[in-house]
């Protein structure tokens, strides 16, 4: 069985969905169908997946064909090599030239007339077209080099009997020629050139975000070598397992864990966390964080290729491919709306002077005007640049959101439902309490349980001795120290016999009394593991730990609520006890404890018959499944495992859970600009075509205000980009 061949090109002069298309009824017949593409506008990347054997550079004449240009990808995550002035700039240049001509021309012909208003009045129907022949020379020039770009798709579309936007302009444009409207011609192309230059510079702001990120790896790294001398490669022949050095104040090169030194880093252009993050050994670091005061010691875990930055960079590029549910129904209804609009206006032009007799060239002009505005560039635009804005203001925030198909899906959850460890609990056991008893002290109770757990590397041994760290406790040398397996351990401390263990363990020792019991019993019931700590004598205390709540998790939950999550559920494979402990504390409606994956999955797959819209918040392999059951997945990256990243649509990459009530706001307050978006541009245009068959509308004006409404909307979902972590 042969691997289906795969070729991935740079389109240069891919920037909006209506170029899409356009290469989707080119290419599509060439390899099989239009799923066999899929398309990174914000990379102009196209990837081609051929039934069979697929030459590039019958591609590369297939694109051509579109007025577009193909050329070979390079691997994503190299630096992008400098294209020249006329590939990166070569709709601007145009653009600019058309609109110093049409200067020119208008000047040329007020000169030549000595009167504005002449110059004015030679595109107004009627108004004479005596027109000077320098004028028409620059008004012509202005409409060619406004139609280098438009014109070879224009003819795509007319070859293919698939009208579009461009053929539209195109035909007003020769219209306007046809009848002696030279001015209005040039201003109609260059102003619809304008438009789209604006349409391409906003696509172009949020790539450049994303080429931001690409830059925040440096290009080399300091490798640690056997002798000690320090050798500096370039990141991707930095093979994992490799140690490496980062000095204060550099960035991380590569994913990896501290094995020497202490720092402070400042994380916040991966995970989005506004204060840095103390590092020392064994402590996780990323690719493109920031370096404190201290030096650090690095072994990378992973390639260049492979890291989180990595990773991101390739979710943001890729997501907004996924497109969202507004941006479907736009595309649909423009492949509708242009042949109609088309239509109508032939319409329009034969129907007056057909039946009532009225003058072929006013009705001419009209119909000309209705193809200029009612042209769909704003409408078609609204969506897509809205979605990309949004996609990458989340990614700023650390919440990377898998695609615009899941953009809008927060707006309407209606039920979360969230695993309990490592995303409402730290993961880990804490000491959650000390209970000193028979005159000792919590100091006393931690220092020699400290120093009995420091030869263990236990879970909760690790747990103790890190509280008595943390709580500057000294711990004392042991001597004779002796374990019992899986019931406890005695030690000689400081001259004196001390043992440490389980409930069972002290009932074994026969030193358990009714006070002790009943403490223990209280414990145990709250969810918590008991360790008893006593003497030859009596039991010096009790030690309760387990796995703590987030400190924002009821923070987050009681958002959830004021953001109308009707119900908010808590799935766990631990015990009843320590589930119902948990669920009280987080503030959750229900819980359910005692899971396996599959019990996972099939109470999610009822909320999602009862509610529809339901997200699973994971972090572990066993809470994929249930995470692609949902509505929406959402993972906690930082800590969670890549299957349950992978199966995610969305990955909270500061493992954040205030991030969740955000994505909520921010994806309401992106499907609110969507509507804005489609709602203004729809009603200036049926206010036009009024207007047009009212006669107060001419082909400038009506072109101006369809660049108006682009240029609208355009900002209206730039505005995305600056959402804060307080929106």
């Amino acid at each position: 069985m042969t691997s289906r061949p795969t070729l991935q090109f740079r389109i240069v002069g891919m920037d909006c969905a209506e170029e899409v298309s356009l290469l989707k009824r080119e290419v599509g017949p060439l390899v099989g169908g239009e799923d066999r593409l899929s398309f990174d506008i914000l990379n102009a990347k196209m990837t081609v997946s051929a039934l069979e054997r697929l030459e590039a550079d019958t591609v590369v004449s297939a694109v051509a064909r579109t007025g577009m240009r193909a050329e070979p990808w390079s691997d994503s995550l190299d630096r992008k090599p400098k294209a020249n002035l006329w590939q990166d700039q070569a709709r601007a240049i145009t653009t600019v030239v058309s609109g110093v001509c049409l200067a020119l021309g208008f000047l040329a012909h007020a000169w030549a007339t000595g009167s504005w208003a002449s110059a004015f009045g030679a595109e107004i129907p009627g108004g004479g077209h005596d027109i000077p022949t320098m004028s028409k020379a620059f008004y012509l020039a202005a409409v060619l080099s406004a139609g280098w770009l438009v014109l070879p798709r224009a003819w795509f579309a007319l070859r293919r009997l698939s009208p579009d936007m461009n053929l539209l302009m195109t035909i007003a444009v020769g219209g306007a020629i046809a009848i002696g409207e030279w001015f209005e011609a040039g201003a109609v192309y260059f102003l619809f050139a304008l438009s789209l230059m604006l349409e391409a510079w906003s696509v172009g702001r949020a790539r450049r975000a994303v080429e931001a990120l690409m830059e925040l790896a440096p290009l080399v790294v300091r490798v640690l070598q056997s002798d000690g001398s320090i050798t500096e490669v370039a990141p991707d022949e930095v093979l994992p397992g490799s140690r490496f050095l980062v000095r204060p104040g550099e960035r991380f090169p590569l994913d990896g864990r501290v094995v020497a030194g202490s720092s402070e880093v400042n994380q916040a252009p991966i995970t989005g966390e506004s204060r840095p993050v103390a590092k020392g050994p064994d402590a996780e670091v990323f690719a493109g964080t920031i370096n404190g005061d201290g030096a650090l010691e690095v072994v990378s875990t992973k390639p260049a290729s492979d890291t989180t930055l990595a990773r991101i960079i390739r979710m943001v590029s890729e997501a907004q491919s996924r497109r969202s549910p507004s941006e479907r129904w736009v595309e649909k209804f423009a492949r509708i709306y242009t042949p109609a609009v088309l239509a109508l206006a032939v319409a329009v032009l034969v129907i007056p002077p057909v039946i009532a007799g009225a003058s072929w060239s006013e009705w001419l002009y009209r119909a000309l005007v209705l193809l200029v505005i009612s042209c769909p560039c704003a409408l078609v635009i609204s969506t897509p640049v809205s979605i990309v804005a949004a996609l990458t203001a989340s990614a700023r925030q650390g919440v990377l959101v898998k695609g615009g198909v899941y953009m809008e899906a927060p707006a309407k959850l209606r039920a979360v439902a969230f695993d309990k460890t490592g995303t409402l609990t730290q993961g880990r056991p804490q000491v959650l309490a000390l209970v000193p008893l028979n005159g000792h002290t919590e100091e006393e109770l931690l220092s020699r349980a400290a120093a009995l757990e420091s030869h263990s590397d236990h879970p909760l041994a690790r747990a103790i001795v890190t509280h008595a760290t943390e709580s500057s406790i000294s711990i004392s040398r042991v001597e004779e120290f002796q374990i019992f397996k899986g019931k406890g351990a005695t030690a000689r401390v400081d001259g004196r016999e001390f043992w440490l263990g389980s409930h069972r363990y002290l009932e074994e020792r026969g030193q358990e009394t009714p006070e002790v019991h009943t403490r223990a019993a209280e414990l145990s019931r709250s969810g918590h593991s008991v360790v008893a700590v006593g003497n030859a004598e009596h039991v010096c205390g009790l030690i309760a730990l387990g796995d703590a709540v987030r400190s924002e998790a009821k923070s987050t939950i009681d958002r959830l609520r004021h953001e109308g999550v009707e119900r908010i559920v808590m799935l766990t494979g631990d015990n009843r006890d320590t589930a119902a402990a948990i669920a009280k504390e987080s503030g959750v409606d229900e819980f359910y404890a005692e899971l396996l994956p599959e019990d996972k999955v099939r109470i999610v797959e009822k909320l999602v018959a009862e509610l529809e819209r339901v997200a699973m918040v994971g972090d572990g392999v066993n809470d994929a499944p249930a995470m692609a059951r949902a509505s929406l997945g959402i993972a906690m990256g930082a800590a969670g495992s890549d299957a349950a990243i992978e199966a995610a649509d969305v990955a909270l990459m500061s493992d954040d859970l205030l991030k969740l009530p955000w994505l909520i706001r921010h994806s309401r307050r992106t499907l609110r600009v969507i509507k804005e978006n489609i709602t203004v541009s729809i009603a200036v245009k049926v206010l036009f075509v009024a207007l047009t068959f009212m006669g107060f509308a001419s082909l400038w004006a009506a072109i101006a205000a369809d660049m108006g409404v682009s240029l609208l909307v355009i900002f209206n979902a730039l505005r995305l980009l600056n959402t804060g972590s307080s929106e």
